[in-house]
């Protein structure tokens, strides 16, 4: 199959994901925490691009929800109406740490495996990237440099739309019923808060948004934010001892006070961590949010409390007062997808069937499975072939990206 997808399917997955990385999706996470949904006009653009798609291949019910979720149904083959039907997702935004407007990709066929060097002064250097050194011969995808790429999550959007296509193509080629979605707001952490349940049949489900070839990945952290607030107490500079209490000093004080051992840049595989992410306020009242990531539900706990006791003993030292808010944004789906082992069973023979063998690292971080995973839905993440997520560097490998759909059509087969 590998050898009619390169031939035939290849030129039209290239186009599909060159196209969607110059649609500007980029989501907003603070709107999106004020409740906007989608957080940001502009991905309406990417949504109603892919419903247009979807119409034209002639699945059925596809429809845009009015919370920007693009559904589409590709009915079974004839006989295998009794299969059941499973879910694929991507999601359509790109993150807003670094901008996804006006994305110049360029390819670079035959990779000859020396460092990369971009227009805006990027160097993807193979040297401290093994898995780029790995793809010698290879055709490698950048942006330019002034931007991110977007192969989060648009190539796994480029590989579910690939699949389909080969599908409807090949009525010849049998299938049980496949259930798409393609979700907004992924990037901010809100990328399940609406979807339409009311339209899913499927009892589970794929989120197609891993990264390098093989992962398949079946757990991930669990996750809080923890919004610490110090209270001072304000008066002259010039005459503040001694009762001013500056709630700046305070906040300066936790952060510095955290575990530097346990911070992500210290931090890898099933490591959790502490991520102070944005410091704000006056000498009456300062706010610090964090980030509490851990694999284990007592680890999480700890952490937790560790926030609330240098919080407090910081506060006392200062004279001050401290409150903690915690909330939970997401927990490990490892536990749910253990007591459906059938789910990545199907998954990890469909890997198999294209040559590749699966590997199962840990996510550092979570995905719109994980908390369809929490809803009841076991839905573990496939690799899509995309390197350096969230940054000026990320790449892609297109040999990476045509695995991908062979797999997603294994997965369709049964093969």
């Amino acid at each position: 199959m590998s050898d009619i997808l390169e031939k035939i399917y290849a030129p039209a997955l290239m186009e599909r994901f060159l196209r969607y990385v110059k649609i500007w999706s980029e989501s907003d996470g603070e709107a999106a925490d004020s409740n906007k949904m989608p957080s940001t006009d502009r991905q309406w653009d990417m949504a109603a691009a892919l419903k247009s798609e979807l119409e034209a291949l002639g699945l059925s019910d596809v429809q845009t929800t009015a919370f920007c979720y693009t559904y589409g149904r590709l009915e079974a083959s004839k006989g295998m109406e009794e299969i059941p039907s499973f879910c694929l997702l991507s999601h359509i935004d790109t993150v807003d740490e670094v901008s996804g407007k006006n994305v110049n990709p360029l390819v670079h066929e035959n990779y000859d495996g020396k460092p990369i060097k971009l227009p805006y002064g990027n160097i993807l250097d193979p040297e401290s990237d093994p898995y780029l050194a790995g793809c010698k011969g290879d055709t490698i995808i950048t942006s330019d440099g002034n931007t991110l790429l977007g192969a989060d999550d648009k190539a796994g959007v480029a590989e579910i739309m690939t699949m389909l296509e080969y599908l409807v193509v090949h009525p010849e080629i049998k299938h049980g019923a496949i259930e798409v979605i393609f979700s907004p707001d992924e990037e901010t952490g809100h990328g399940m808060d609406h979807v339409p349940l009311d339209l899913l049949k499927s009892k589970f489900a794929y989120t197609v948004d891993g990264g390098h070839i093989g992962e398949l990945e079946t757990e991930c952290f669990n996750a809080f934010r923890s919004d610490v607030t110090f209270t001072g107490k304000a008066t002259h500079t010039g005459s503040a001892r001694p009762s001013m209490v500056n709630a700046v000093c305070m906040a300066s004080s936790f952060v510095a006070n955290l575990p530097r051992h346990q911070m992500p840049e210290t931090t890898d595989g099933h490591m959790g961590f502490f991520a102070p992410m944005q410091i704000e306020g006056s000498i009456e009242s300062a706010t610090v949010s964090l980030l509490l990531r851990d694999f284990t539900e007592s680890g999480m706990d700890e952490r937790k409390r560790l926030v609330e006791e240098i919080a407090s003993t910081v506060a006392h030292s200062f004279g001050g007062k401290s409150e903690v808010k915690h909330t939970q944004q997401y927990i490990n789906m490892k536990s749910v997808l253990d007591k459906n082992p059938d789910v990545v069973k199907k998954l990890s023979a469909a890997y198999r069937a294209a040559g590749i063998n699966p590997v199962f690292p840990p996510i550092r971080g979570g995905t719109d499975g994980s908390r369809l995973t929490e809803m009841g839905i076991p839905t573990p993440n496939i690799f899509t072939g995309g390197h350096n997520f969230h940054s000026r560097s990320e790449w892609a490998s297109f040999s990476q990206m045509i695995l991908a759909v062979e797999v997603l059509i294994n997965l369709a087969t049964g093969s």
